[in-house]
């Protein structure tokens, strides 16, 4: 590892520091190291062009964030959380358990985390307000259980993964489905004991004929993730192709079947897609030059070698995959973890014997966490900003549940039947 990598390396930390955006930093950083190499600096542009024209599949992300928006701007959001409502609201901390069950509904629809938050977080934490729960514990559990919408099918981070592994996405999908559920059990049980500490209220029950109009309302949007999750694993349709007929059927229901969006919604909606995936493409070109760099001064074979030297247990490997990914998460954006870290410890995945599916899912579960993680996890700032509620009291309020969801994070990292028992029972 000569000088010049060290202090590219050191420009895009202090690139961080300046709170320079991340993508610019990457992409100072790799034409300082082309040049210093006496290399040509186009190199930068025709590597990031050229691994996004191969990506075929990372198409299916701006098809997902322009579903999830869609969803979002045509109140598809309201028929989700009424629906929660009339079937968990009964129990003690009712409005807690529809916090969550709303969120692993609407992350078979979006598959992202921040979406989930932005969607259904202000209206989750606004209701709860009203029937007096603590500000902190309704925005810290909004944070907690959006982590559940890129474990759940479909996932954003699960299509980025398959991308730079070569695991199947159909097989990941099916794997984040046990995780997700396990995920929002262990919530729901810690919602229960607070619910009975704090004397959190239980919603009316409904009656059966309004749970059949709720129901009934809900349908159509309930149907997005079958019609995903069908057409994927019949063979019908790609995931790419999956993600281009959710956009067309939640735009569809949203103006025929909601009539809740009009044209100038819409026209935002792919304006601010537009935004959304713009800057997702230029994050995701910048690593593709950065992870060339870290292939090209063998920094996978290092670490390898390192790790290798220090352990030989998949047990302990795991254990410090894991510790460094949730300080990580702390800190840096989830994509950009993705993108340029993923590369540099898959071979010694593969090293290890570990399944590259199971894999995949302990590290996005792992990095689902680090979103609510403090001090920096990006949820805590979007529900702070929707809420109202100062961070420093979501962050008090939060730790209980990133504990709950780090038992959940030791199951599923050391009983890898958890993850692969789907993906196996169904021939993946």
């Amino acid at each position: 590892m000569d000088g010049v990598f060290l202090i590219t390396i050191a420009i895009f930390i202090i690139s961080f520091i300046l709170k320079i955006p991340v993508a610019i930093g990457m992409i100072i950083s790799s034409v300082f190291y082309f040049l210093a190499n006496g290399r040509d600096v186009s190199q930068v542009s025709e590597i990031m062009l050229t691994n996004l024209e191969a990506s075929y599949v990372i198409l299916v992300v701006p098809l997902f964030i322009l579903a999830a928006n869609v969803m979002n701007s045509g109140m598809v959001t309201d028929r989700i959380f009424t629906f929660a409502n009339s079937l968990v609201g009964r129990y003690k901390g009712g409005l807690g358990h529809v916090n969550v069950v709303a969120s692993c509904i609407f992350s078979g629809m979006t598959g992202s985390a921040i979406a989930d938050a932005a969607g259904l977080g202000k209206m989750e934490i606004d209701a709860m307000r009203k029937k007096g729960y603590d500000d902190g514990f309704s925005a810290a559990l909004t944070a907690a259980s959006a982590t559940i919408g890129p474990i759940f099918p479909p996932s954003i981070p699960f299509v980025i993964y398959a991308m730079l592994s070569g695991a199947s996405i159909g097989a990941l999908f099916l794997a984040g489905i046990i995780p997700g559920l396990l995920i929002g059990v262990a919530l729901m049980i810690y919602i229960m004991v607070i619910a009975r500490v704090r004397h959190y209220p239980a919603e009316n029950r409904p009656m059966r004929k309004e749970f059949l109009i709720y129901s009934f309302k809900a349908i159509p949007a309930l149907f997005t993730p079958v019609i995903i999750l069908l057409g994927i694993y019949s063979g019908i349709m790609t995931p790419t192709e999956a993600g281009a007929v959710a956009v067309l059927y939640a735009i569809i229901i949203s103006i025929f079947v909601y009539r809740s969006l009009g044209l100038k919604n819409l026209v935002a909606v792919l304006a601010d897609t537009a935004k959304t995936s713009g800057s997702i493409g230029l994050i995701a070109g910048a690593a593709f030059c950065f992870s060339y760099i870290f292939a090209y001064e063998q920094v996978p074979h290092m670490i390898s070698n390192f790790i290798l030297t220090f352990t030989e247990s998949d047990i302990i490997f795991l254990l410090i995959i894991n510790v460094f990914f949730l300080i990580m998460g702390m800190f840096i954006d989830t994509m950009i973890m993705t993108l340029v870290f993923i590369p540099v410890v898959l071979p010694i995945v593969e090293q290890f014997g570990i399944d590259p599916v199971h894999f995949g899912v302990v590290i996005i579960l792992n990095m689902m966490i680090g979103l609510s993680t403090p001090p920096f996890g990006m949820l805590l700032f979007v529900v702070s900003g929707i809420s109202g509620v100062k961070l420093n009291i979501i962050m008090k309020e939060i730790i209980p549940m990133i504990l709950v969801m780090l038992v959940v994070l030791g199951l599923v990292t050391y009983i890898p039947q958890i993850s692969t028992f789907l993906p196996h029972l169904l021939g993946y």
